[in-house]
């Protein structure tokens, strides 16, 4: 293996780690800073610190799954290791430049399996295993969102979310020999908490990210033995940390402000949901579609709101007891002052532009993996 050719590889795989950090950045911390509770740049530092200990941790199995449990033989040769990772950083890249966070799971894997099919090589089994969970991971999560959005939401609002208020969260007091840090002048401690609590669960979500998608930007070079396993994540997540602070501003508008004007509780939900189901996936060592996970939590939760409007759409704050449930029930939807609505939550028109994009980025990548590796001699 030529010097010239592996170092080609890491250049691309650090443009694929690049376009990662500026899809997942977007959907791990779109809520916070759509809340107003972390910056741009505290995200992005964020994202860096967390995709890392998740990757060095559970992203192992995953990288194992991509490198070798998809694809029967030895395919991954240095040239077609490159051109996997051309496919998926290129389709990545178109996501990104639409300001849109695309599956980074779903096109490494498409590109993959465009490789088995096109040499004969794939492991059927191994891949609808792999489907199944994607089609199945997104529903647990709009259905848990949505009953969380229908039955709980109002309780979790009255517990914990709050606008932000003017002013700094929190100040610093440097008059005595340590520096003493105080609530704002405007900050409650519900609020503080409330804060602490939308950033907690975006640094989970990061974890969540690492933890699956690093095996995305080196799986092909850790599988051919390039590179040594620590090495590819180190190697991702650096490049990773490139997007995250550059690239990944366009996907926090996209789902911090566009798609959904996320108070904290509605931030802790979709968060809190998705992360938990990635987390799950790829200590299996199942490649989670991150993205499509955290939108349709976004879209179940508003979609739980809308039921509850649905229930009592003449009047804006309604016990649950002049619906036919008691107040005090478990189960009983309370509509307050407070309580967002469904257009408040998420808006049609671009969760329909993303939940398009986010499967037309993969099956391209899919479909151009395929024509290459049948046709081209590579």
């Amino acid at each position: 293996m030529s010097s010239a050719l592996l170092l080609v590889g890491v250049v691309v795989a650090i443009f694929v780690g690049f376009n990662i950090g500026g899809s997942n950045t977007g959907v791990a911390f779109g809520p916070a800073v759509g809340s107003g509770a972390v910056s741009k740049l505290g995200a992005a530092g964020l994202m860096t610190v967390f995709f890392l200990i998740g990757g060095w941790t559970l992203g192992r199995r995953v990288v194992d799954t991509l490198g070798q449990g998809l694809v029967a033989g030895d395919p991954f040769t240095m040239e077609v290791s490159i051109a996997v990772l051309l496919f998926v950083g290129l389709a990545l890249f178109a996501g990104n430049v639409f300001g849109v966070p695309a599956s980074t799971s779903m096109t490494a894997v498409g590109a993959i399996v465009g490789l088995g099919l096109a040499i004969g090589q794939l492991k059927v089994d191994a891949v609808v295993e792999i489907v199944g969970w994607w089609l199945v991971a997104p529903i647990i999560g709009f259905w848990v969102s949505a009953v969380v959005g229908r039955y709980w939401y109002d309780r979790l609002v009255d517990r914990i979310a709050i606008d932000r208020s003017d002013g700094p969260l929190v100040t610093v007091d440097r008059s005595g020999t340590v520096p003493a840090f105080e609530l704002g002048p405007n900050t409650t401690q519900r609020e503080f908490v409330g804060t602490l609590l939308v950033v907690g669960i975006g640094c989970y979500m990061a974890f969540s990210a690492g933890a699956s998608n690093v095996a995305n930007a080196v799986a092909p070079l850790v599988g051919n033995g390039a590179i040594s396993m620590n090495e590819g994540i180190l190697l991702a997540a650096g490049a990773t940390a490139i997007g995250a602070f550059t690239i990944a501003r366009r996907t926090l508008d996209t789902v911090g402000n566009d798609l959904t004007d996320l108070p904290l509780v509605a931030a802790l939900v979709v968060a809190t949901v998705s992360a938990s189901i990635v987390t799950v996936l790829s200590a299996l060592g199942v490649p989670a579609s991150f993205v499509v996970i955290a939108t349709m939590s976004v879209v179940g939760l508003g979609w739980g709101r809308a039921t509850v409007a649905d229930a009592v759409p003449d009047s804006p704050q309604v016990p649950a007891s002049s619906v036919g449930v008691p107040a005090e029930s478990a189960d009983a939807p309370i509509v307050t002052d407070d309580s967002p609505s469904a257009a408040e939550l998420y808006q049609p028109a671009t969760t329909a532009r993303v939940v398009l994009l986010q499967n037309l980025v993969p099956a391209v990548a899919t479909v151009v993996a395929y024509v290459v590796f049948r046709y081209v001699p590579i």
